[in-house]
């Protein structure tokens, strides 16, 4: 299989049909993929991208903090990312008197840098394990095969790692299972904000102009990574030194053209490329409409507090943010499945599959198990949407949620008073993080608003036994009820009673966590999943892994007239993409240019708007057409933002976004609404990558920020 799959890898650059898309494994480019490169503009060669013992590209790409990519740009450490990226450390940071995210910030010195939780990793190497793990997983199937594998992989990680704690290692499937690489990664655990723009650079636009283009947003953020004095990984401290980087990006202010190279490095989260006409029926009907309305919901409650109140903002910045960017994801990604026939495209595929394995045992009856699968699972499917984007769409009652373990071990006679003050340490902390993200007035509709809705559309069967009953009985019906429902849950659990709550937690007498309101609501739904749907969303989820990995099996053996493109679904590790800047017509008498200039901006610009307010400084810089050395000399003016063929995915935010010399022109941030489909199809001629223009973070740092001596940290290329 392994020599199967490599060949596959090799072949695909033959036939591509769709120039940019792929998202590659740089240690498996092929000769075939990295012509094509060339051919479209590059000039370094195969291991300037990626080495195992040379300093290369890859070095200077790292996951930042739980989703994001960032770059190394200077020897000291320097790091440049996506202003939403860093959004939730920034918004940590501020406070009403030092409102960073409203104001921005930029340490004047190296002693003004702020200290975050973040951490970032760096990929020290990647492994074909394969070999080894096919040969401990035989011929197992279902849960057999996933127990089996979750051993392997923490044998192999445990190996690799030897359990240090700045050390971390993933076995990552590729081709749903028919492939198996181990990356290990080097985690540097002090990494410290160094400037950000205001938010209304870094998110010029908000939710409107989200997932669109034109965009004219400036979104970056500034850090730096720290070390210990030899070097190495380390916790924070004041001792720590910049780190000295293997690798650190050049940064060029040339400028991009029309048909010109792009390259990005990054941390792709997640695609299902291969994905079945049963799964994206799944999704359109049911998953991605349920969680659009419920989503609304939440961001309708929390936005009425945000609009009137800064410190609310503050509180709620990050949330909202989480919470509304794939809100209009998969909104978007519905509305292109449906509009490109994506559903119907699959079943051809799918029925030109069946035709080829009509006479092999292995692979014919593949998608009758399918059938039956997404059959037996999909009368619940809107019941596990409502709890997880509804019921724990509530923060109360998510953090409810969590006061379980507490709850058993109070129950269980058997259980020590060490267990039992262990569980409650966690709980208090766990505590205070959900309180200081916590709005009450937002989160008590919310919840009224969330039960509601799940008991007008879940199937009545499928409802918590006796709850909505016990809920009427005391209420009485229609909305109203719902609001004094949860109203009396916010004025009586112990959360929220710090006197309550510091004697339980001084005592170990976890006894009235049982009949506290909020946690009554997170267990009868929670148990009521547990007890009734659990076992059939996980029978779903490892049947369809086992027919995902024969199905691709069989495609990688079928031979077709039709080109495949053979590359793994993005899972965030380490991968590359290239195309070309370029312009794109999204629909008739429509084209739209492939960069935006700081002329975009002022027109957007409306005074003291949520969304398109804008700093005066920037405002009069404008007028005095101060760009320095970064303007675009061919347009006479400051490019703000660029698109590109680029195949990216979330996780990607943050990259880097290469010219042919391997120098950073811009940073990945966004896609564009044409193309939301691309995580499970790729559009050639609609698919674009959105990119801050280098020269407009670089301007903003310089001219904006008046922090100089940032940008002479780099090395710029002129």
């Amino acid at each position: 299989m392994k020599k199967l799959i490599l060949s596959l890898v090799l072949i695909a650059g033959v036939f591509r049909s769709y120039a940019d898309e792929g998202m590659w494994l740089p240690l498996l480019l092929g000769q075939q993929v990295y012509k094509d490169m060339v051919k479209k503009g590059l000039k370094i060669k195969p291991e300037q991208l990626y080495s195992a013992n040379k300093a290369s590209i890859k070095d200077a790409i790292v996951i930042f903090g739980g989703g994001c990519t960032g770059e190394i740009v200077s020897n000291q450490g320097l790091l440049f990312t996506n202003h939403h990226c860093g959004y939730d450390a920034i918004a940590t940071a501020s406070t009403v008197e030092h409102n960073y995210l409203k104001d921005g910030f930029w340490a004047a010195d190296k002693g003004k840098e702020i200290p975050t939780k973040l951490s970032v990793r760096f990929l020290n190497r990647i492994e074909d394990v394969t070999t080894q793990v096919m040969k401990e997983l035989g011929n197992l199937e279902g849960a057999d095969r996933t127990k089996k594998f979750n051993e392997v992989q923490q044998a192999i990680i445990t190996k690799a790692t030897g359990g240090d704690e700045f050390k971390a290692g993933v076995v990552a499937s590729m081709f749903k299972g028919n492939q198996y690489f181990l990356f290990v990664y080097d985690i540097f655990k002090d990494v410290r904000l160094v400037g950000t723009p205001p938010e209304s650079v870094g998110k010029y636009g908000g939710d409107t102009d989200n997932w669109e283009w034109p965009r004219h947003t400036g979104d970056f953020s500034v850090f730096r990574v720290y070390a210990s004095k030899d070097g190495k990984p380390a916790n924070f401290s004041n001792e720590n030194i910049p780190y000295k980087p293997k690798y650190f990006l050049p940064v060029s202010i040339k400028g991009v053209e029309e048909n010109s190279f792009a390259m990005i490095f990054g941390y792709p989260g997640g695609t299902n490329r291969y994905e079945t006409s049963f799964g994206i029926e799944l999704k359109n009907e049911i998953e991605n409409p349920t969680l659009v309305k419920l989503r609304d919901i939440r961001l309708k409650y929390m936005f009425e507090q945000m609009k009137n109140d800064p410190a609310v903002k503050l509180q709620l910045a990050s949330r909202y943010a989480q919470v509304a960017n794939y809100w209009k994801f998969f909104d978007g990604e519905t509305k292109q499945l449906k509009k490109f026939k994506t559903y119907e495209q699959k079943q051809k595929e799918e029925a030109a599959f069946q035709k080829w394995a009509s006479n092999k045992p292995e692979f014919q009856n593949i998608f009758k198990e399918y059938e039956a699968n997404y059959a037996a699972w999909k009368p619940y499917s809107l019941h596990r949407q409502y709890l997880n984007e509804g019921i724990f769409g509530s923060p109360l009652i998510g953090y409810a949620s969590s006061l379980m373990r507490v709850a058993t071990l109070g129950a269980n006679d058997k259980s020590s008073k060490e267990d039992i003050q262990k569980a409650l340490k966690a709980a208090d902390e766990s505590r205070k993080n959900f309180m200081e993200d916590e709005n009450k007035p937002s989160d008590e509709k919310i919840l009224a608003a969330v039960l509601q809705m799940f008991y007008e559309n879940v199937a009545k069967e499928q409802h918590p036994k006796g709850f909505y009953e016990a809920l009427f009985n005391q209420y009485g019906t229609g909305e109203d009820a719902y609001r004094k429902f949860a109203k009396d849950v916010f004025a009586n659990t112990i959360v929220f009673d710090e006197s309550r709550w510091n004697a339980m937690i001084s005592s170990g007498d976890v006894s009235q966590i049982t009949n506290d309101p909020a946690f009554m609501v997170a267990n009868a739904f929670v148990k009521n999943y547990t007890d009734n749907y659990a076992s059939k969303y996980s029978a779903f989820v490892t049947k369809n892994n086992d027919l995902g990995r024969h199905y691709l099996k069989g495609i990688m053996q079928m031979d077709t007239a039709k080109a495949r493109l053979m590359y793994p679904d993005a899972n965030f590790t380490m991968r590359v993409s290239y195309g070309t800047v370029n312009s794109y017509s999204p629909k008739d008498a429509v084209k739209y240019d492939y960069v935006t200039t700081i002329e975009g901006v002022m027109e957007k610009y409306v005074p003291g708007d949520y969304e398109f307010d804008l700093p005066s400084k920037l405002i009069e810089l404008y007028r005095k057409k101060d760009y320095g050395q970064y303007i675009d000399k061919k347009r006479n003016t400051l490019v703000v933002n660029f698109i590109s063929g680029n195949d990216i995915t979330g996780g990607n935010s943050g990259s880097p976004v290469l010219n042919g010399n391997g120098e950073l022109i811009g940073l990945a941030f966004d896609g564009n609404y044409e193309a939301l489909s691309h995580k499970i199809a790729f559009d050639s001629k609609l698919n674009r990558t959105i990119n801050v223009d280098i020269r407009y973070v670089l301007w903003c740092i310089d001219k904006l920020g008046g922090a100089k001596h940032i940008i002479d940290e780099l090395k710029v290329v002129k």
